[in-house]
């Protein structure tokens, strides 16, 4: 290999990219209009752009991304995660195209990559498992028979694709077919694939994880575990490693079984199998995903192993150098800084970041994706950056998390930093006792936190113009409005346009920029206050929107339609007293 196309954006890109660095191999960006002045953009080596807005325009189109290779000459894709790094068409695609794929072989992606059939081979090595349907489900009535056959909580799982996404937790009967709606939609719309199945839910359970790395060589290695019990809406929010307070017997069931099924499926390259830990104890296994994850920094530090450099030797077909998993050299835990405002229950946010002041000194790490002057775009997930903290001890962790969180400032947008200052003085998760479990967030945080400050819509609309550049012709796009900029002599202030202000009580306002996915009410049907009159897909999550007061719906916006934060999207008509 001699040079890398990133077929991704944000964070991960610029890890792949110090990554290209440091094994010495050259880097190749692409990016989406949003992403023209982005920190990866002019990290790598040489950048294209992919000429298009939304992830389906860019990200995960095939063709723009694999034409990006070719007039680049690059000879190897990484593809980072999310988007496609998980299918198995695309690793084809690149295969075909003569270039080295930076993952498992595309029948492994195709394998695990199915939950279905993942199950199925996990149940071949005797791995630990819930009760689930025995394939995808036709629809939600179906969703709807396997809950009333074996009660519920029940978990409703895409079958392709992972992060969370297209995964809804039922606890009532009325739930299940709205729900499964919904992770559908979610699951096309991350993936482009909208299968999904349904599987007992385990109440209260820990998310527990095992690193592995494998090579051509018939080597498998587990490099440990981590804990990522710390989700909202099925994402994650801390993760740690090594996973604490779990039973030696415990520990060893899940990288037994991690191993087992990774050999069973002639798995090759980075990849995390991860299982839930019920509060009895119980282990049951969760999902295989065939990519490196968003978390992998944690076990780096205590691996003492660059995960990234090992996803290169082994597409060089070199053999692993570890033969046993590594004895964890202290303790490590990520914080995930997104775009959210946990003052509004986690409500992404996008804007301009004013001011981006990261923390030093021992034991710290960043790795991010934007810096002060950065714009966050509505269209893409709400991830920021990743500080991690090592210590020698887990208490020593917290004590150098505490004191990073406090010296981390973001402004301009809204930060779930305020929830990290809580969390790491909470007993739940500070003390042995470790309570937490992947619905502690919902169910148990109870702190206060302060919502922040709204962020004003960006104005994105972009020119785009060929430009050459070193002998070669790149097509890039400029803001509109940065241009009019140019020309009044006054560069240097970026655009804004201001966010409508709450006035009428009847209006119903967009809580966040992004794409109207769907009514829940019809057009002059009575709702009740608080009931949910839509959905809007923003940052490849789905939040509700509640009706301010009772009244009769009156749409103004229709399905699929891109909507500003603070857009009126309909009226009540109040009930007549």
């Amino acid at each position: 290999m001699r040079r890398v196309l990133v077929a991704n954006r944000g964070e991960i890109a610029v890890r792949v990219i110090r990554a290209c660095r440091d094994h010495g191999l050259g880097s190749v960006a692409v990016y989406a209009d949003d992403d023209a002045d982005a920190p990866f953009v002019r990290m790598a080596d040489e950048a294209h752009a992919l000429r298009g807005a939304t992830a389906a325009e860019t990200y995960l189109d095939m063709d723009k991304l694999i034409e990006a290779a070719r007039r680049s000459g690059a000879d190897a894709l990484h593809p980072g995660y999310g988007f496609l790094s998980e299918r198995a068409e695309f690793a084809r695609r690149v295969l075909a195209e003569g270039l080295t794929w930076i993952g498992p072989d595309p029948a492994v992606i195709e394998a695990l990559g199915d939950k279905v059939e993942a199950r199925r081979i996990a149940r071949r090595v005797g791995a630990p498992l819930a009760e689930g349907s025995e394939g995808p489900l036709a629809g939600p009535s179906e969703a709807l028979d396997f809950a009333r056959r074996f009660g519920l909580p029940v978990a409703i799982k895409a079958a392709h694709g992972g992060g969370g996404r297209g995964l809804k937790i039922a606890r009532e009967f009325g739930e299940v077919e709205d729900f499964f709606r919904s992770a559908v939609r979610e699951a096309e719309g991350a993936f482009g694939r909208g299968e999904c199945f349904v599987e007992r839910f385990i109440e209260r359970p820990r998310h527990v994880e095992a690193q592995i790395l494998a090579d051509r060589h018939g080597h498998v290695v587990v490099l440990g575990t981590r804990d990522c019990s710390l989700q909202r809406r099925n994402q994650k929010l801390v993760e740690e490693a090594p996973a604490p307070f779990l039973a030696p017997d415990q520990r060893e069931a899940i990288e037994t079984a991690a191993r087992r099924i990774c050999r069973e499926a002639g798995y090759v390259g980075a990849g995390t199998v991860e299982f839930l830990v019920g509060a009895d104890g119980t282990i049951s296994f969760l999902e295989v995903n065939t990519r490196l994850q968003v978390e992998h920094p944690v076990t780096e530090e205590t691996a003492g192993i660059d995960l990234v450099v090992e996803q290169f030797r082994i597409a060089e077909g070199k053999p692993l150098a570890l033969r046993g998993t590594p004895a964890p050299r202290g303790h490590a835990i990520e914080f995930r800084i997104n775009a959210e405002d946990p003052g509004r229950g986690f409500l992404p946010a996008a804007g301009l970041i004013e001011r981006f002041t990261a923390p030093f000194g021992p034991g710290i790490r960043l790795d991010s994706g934007v810096e002060s002057g950065s714009r966050v775009s509505a269209r893409f997930d709400s991830l920021l950056a990743k500080l991690v903290v090592t210590g020698a001890t887990r208490a020593e962790a917290l004590a150098r998390a505490r004191r990073a969180l406090a010296e981390f400032a973001v402004e301009g947008v809204p930060t779930v930093l305020p929830f990290h200052r809580a969390v790491v003085d909470h007993p739940d998760f500070a003390s042995e006792r470790f309570a937490v479990h992947t619905r502690w967030i919902e169910s148990e945080f109870a702190a206060d936190l302060e919502p922040g400050a709204r962020p004003p819509a960006l104005a994105t609309a972009l020119l785009r113009a060929p430009v050459e550049i070193d002998g070669r012709m790149v097509e890039i796009g400029l803001p509109r409005a940065f241009l009019r900029l140019l020309g009044s002599g006054t560069f240097g202030t970026t655009p804004l346009v201001a966010e409508p202000e709450p006035g009428d009580p009847t209006e119903v306002r967009a809580p966040l920029p992004g794409t109207l996915a769907q009514w829940r009410v019809a057009d002059g049907t009575r709702a009740g206050m608080g009931d949910t009159l839509a959905v809007i897909d923003a940052m490849k999550m789905e939040t509700p929107v509640a009706a301010p007061l009772a009244g009769t719906l009156r749409r103004l916006v229709a399905e699929g339609a891109s909507i500003a934060a603070g857009e009126v999207i309909a009226r009540l008509e109040p009930d007549a007293s």
